[in-house]
């Protein structure tokens, strides 16, 4: 009887075990779905809603990203309606976010949200006129032939707001016959524009600044002298900030002001040429992002200027390799897309070895060379690199990378600060050092094909790099002068 019940028992037990399992496959799963799984925002955000229907326990909402957010993080309701906002996005470029939805632990859903980047829109400047061939018959190689040595009057037009702020007179006619009639015939006139924008909302461009501008141009086309403007450092605007968070703003104000530039100097003939940057740089190495950003903003340049028509779709543009470091120029520069055939020209600087030519105390990796040159170390300690044999090095990277292949290289920068401080044989020693340093450099570059434009900040006193006093015209180092006016003279093109 024992048996039997035992028996009737674990039969009854199977039976409830069957009906439970068929009820289970009968049942419907649990499940939870969305009203609409990707959003997308202006910039200045906003909110939307979408639906979570489930037939589970309870919902979990959680947000990778803080400027996206639901209003309701859980709930056990069946269905509930939940508000998905995104805050204002003050970069330039795009974000997306990603809300994941959990059900009991078990089932995922994912909803996309993506909000566009602040953009800044300018009035168009263009004025675009027919194509004008005439006065611009040189393409850049035949054109950089025509440049024998080249100054900068640095430290003037490119001061923010004031042309005198930085101690040096204003340039005058007087100034510039001086430079020419020592045997100099290119000019590179540095520029501030940020500055003098009269209207930050258009980035208008003050009428007066342009005259300006135009005035000390004319100094040097009325001597038939080549002159070079560009947008220099300009307070930093465009030249620290090669970033994927500034490049779209950027590019739009480099945009409007180059095409304003380039209709206002658009009727001169080829002895004008533009430069798009200076040393555009972030801090630290620089990445992959920090050369793309320095290349979009070349590319701005030269779209702006050919936009404009007339004799500028055919002038000659001077593009910047990244910090116009040489070897960031031979591992990254590339030449932008250019309606017009062999029109452009690359820039570099060259102040090497900084501890010579620019540093002024001592700093953890070198101290301040005096010297220069395998004939002066007899006289004190010169650097380890950057000697005769760095220059001629530098030189010919420049020359297989560009020059060999029709694309003249401008050297916009070089020199080396005038150590005044130094008194006796020491100072006599070093001057004749930094005036070998200049013929040197001066020569060789031009003998890879190389526009040598040395550097003149207009200072005169200890650390400067004066050749020219502002005031009067008058020169002030002789002895830096004839060295690299005899630098460009024994020097000779390849081309």
């Amino acid at each position: 009887m024992k048996k039997f019940k035992f028996y009737l028992l674990a039969a009854l037990l199977a039976l409830l075990a069957s009906c439970e399992d068929s009820e289970a496959e009968n049942s419907p799963a649990a499940a939870i779905t969305i009203t609409k799984s990707a959003f997308s925002f202006t910039n200045k955000g906003g909110s939307s809603a979408f639906t979570i229907a489930m037939s589970g326990y309870k919902w979990v909402a959680t947000s990778n990203q803080s400027w996206c957010t639901v209003s309701k993080s859980s709930s056990s309701m069946p269905v509930e309606e939940v508000s998905l906002s995104a805050s204002a996005n003050a970069s330039e470029r795009e974000r997306t976010a990603k809300i994941t939805i959990v059900m009991d632990q078990l089932d995922t859903l994912v909803v996309s949200v993506t909000q566009e980047g602040f953009k800044v829109v300018y009035p168009d400047y263009s004025s675009s006129i027919p194509a004008d061939a005439s006065g611009v018959p040189s393409n850049a190689k035949t054109l950089a032939y025509k440049i024998k040595a080249g100054w900068n009057l640095g430290n003037s037009l490119e001061v923010p707001g004031n042309e005198v702020g930085w101690g040096n007179a204003k340039a005058s006619q007087q100034l510039i016959d001086s430079v020419k009639k020592a045997g100099i015939n290119a000019v590179r006139i540095p520029c501030a524009w940020d500055s003098y924008i009269e209207d930050a909302t258009t980035c208008k461009i003050k009428a007066s600044w342009i005259a300006r501008v135009k005035e000390v141009v004319d100094y040097c086309v009325k001597n038939d002298m080549y002159a070079i403007i560009n947008i220099h450092w300009d307070g930093g605007w465009l030249e620290n900030n090669p970033t994927y968070e500034k490049q779209g703003s950027i590019n739009a104000k480099q945009k409007a002001l180059w095409q304003q530039i380039a209709v206002a100097f658009r009727d001169y003939d080829e002895h004008l040429l533009f430069a798009g940057t200076n040393e555009v740089h972030a801090s630290g190495d620089p990445t992959a992002e920090n050369f793309e950003v320095q290349l979009s903003f070349n590319q701005t340049f030269v779209d702006a200027v050919r936009s404009t028509g007339g004799k500028n779709a055919y002038r000659n543009l001077i593009i910047q390799s990244y910090n116009t470091n040489i070897d960031q120029a031979v591992s990254h520069l590339v030449m932008p897309k250019d309606a017009a055939a062999n029109r452009l020209m690359a820039e570099i600087h060259y102040y090497d070895p900084w501890d010579f030519c620019g540093l002024e105390a001592d700093a953890s990796w070198a101290t301040v060379k005096y010297f220069w040159g395998a004939s002066f170390a007899k006289y004190g300690p010169i650097s380890s690199w950057g000697q005769e044999d760095h220059v001629k090095a530098q030189m010919q990277k420049l020359k297989s990378t560009f020059v060999d292949k029709g694309i003249p290289v401008i050297m916009g920068e070089f020199g080396a600060s005038r150590r005044s401080s130094l008194a006796g044989d020491k100072l006599t020693n070093h001057l004749a050092s930094r005036a070998y340093y200049l013929q040197y450099v001066t020569q060789q570059a031009k003998n890879y094909g190389v526009i040598p434009f040395i550097w003149d900040n207009g200072a005169t006193g200890n650390n400067g790099m004066g050749i020219f006093n502002r005031a009067d015209g008058s020169t002030f180092d002789r002895q830096a002068l004839e060295a690299f006016i005899k630098g460009a003279t024994d020097g000779i093109y390849p081309m």
